[in-house]
């Protein structure tokens, strides 16, 4: 990625979230960790797909958000490693770090 592409890429990112903070609503991955943090427990990403739902924290009508939300967490985990907020400890299933 070019310099000026990657400047682009971190401009759209701090807009998005600006966006998301002034609009109150959460994101995927923020609604997870709200579930996550709630149960206390770790948890399927259907589950947290649900749990979402329930709690009209996120919704999709996409028709597998789970299969997204688990790799928007993998992603995460990747891309900031320690500083990730989430933890695989199963097939699928994810937990706080914490």
């Amino acid at each position: 990625m070019t310099k000026q592409k990657k400047s682009k890429a971190v401009a759209a990112a701090k807009k998005k979230a600006k966006w998301a903070e002034s609009s109150g609503k959460l994101s995927c991955l923020d609604a997870a960790a709200a579930v996550l943090k709630s149960s206390g427990k770790p948890m399927k990403c259907k589950e947290m797909i649900e749990a979402m739902a329930k709690g009209k924290l996120w919704t999709s009508d996409a028709p597998t958000p789970h299969a997204t939300l688990s790799s928007a967490i993998l992603r995460e985990m990747k891309t900031k490693g320690a500083e990730a907020r989430f933890k695989k400890v199963g097939r699928g299933a994810f937990s706080l770090k914490g």
